[in-house]
């Protein structure tokens, strides 16, 4: 897979604080609707750390988000070299939520690199969407995936976690600087990681 540097839309873009249209059933399976999808799996992979990615932080305002297929491999308590394809929710809505929440410390975004915050989310979520085949599905998330959740849905309804965030900090110039280098490691092992798949 080659490196294409996609461009991933920073704060305080407008278009980060847009509300996503809907992409109709017939219109999945498109071709325009796939090379969205491609775009967005090859951004992951060149974030080096990106975990998730939702279509307006690739300046698609339609209702996608992406999880890493290492994220779903942690979930399922693979290890070693395997790796899971990309999970596509395509019109995604949260049908359940769990009433207890958690203070999540440390969430990040993409779009607002080198900034962190706490933030109150659900801790068991309940999500029903559609897959790159239009095929509809629900899915459960607890923990990072129950997080992952309420945070790209938030993307798709034009909010971003600094938005409702508290204690939120900013890498010091040293941190990020080294955080940098570390990136530039990561993105070459993805890389290097899917061409052996």
């Amino acid at each position: 897979m080659k490196k294409s540097e996609i461009h991933i839309y920073q704060t305080p873009d407008p278009i980060l604080s847009t509300i996503c249209t809907p992409i109709p059933l017939e219109k999945i399976t498109i071709r325009e609707t796939q090379n969205i999808l491609k775009e967005m799996s090859q951004a992951l992979i060149e974030s080096g750390d990106g975990v998730a990615i939702a279509a307006p932080q690739v300046g698609y305002l339609v209702r996608i988000f992406v999880v890493a297929g290492n994220v779903i491999d942690t979930i399922n308590n693979y290890h070693g070299e395997h790796t899971s394809p990309d999970k596509i929710f395509i019109n995604p809505e949260i049908i359940k939520t769990s009433k207890s929440k958690k203070l999540m410390r440390g969430e990040g975004c993409l779009s607002v690199r080198f900034v962190y915050g706490i933030t109150e989310r659900s801790t068991r979520v309940t999500v029903k969407a559609c897959n790159e085949y239009g095929q509809e599905f629900i899915m459960e998330g607890t923990g990072l995936l129950a997080q992952i959740f309420q945070h790209e849905i938030d993307h798709l309804n034009g909010v971003l976690f600094i938005d409702h965030a508290h204690d939120i900090r900013r890498m010091l110039p040293a941190e990020q600087s080294d955080y940098e280098r570390q990136l530039k490691q990561m993105k070459n092992d993805r890389i290097q990681k899917i061409n052996k798949m």
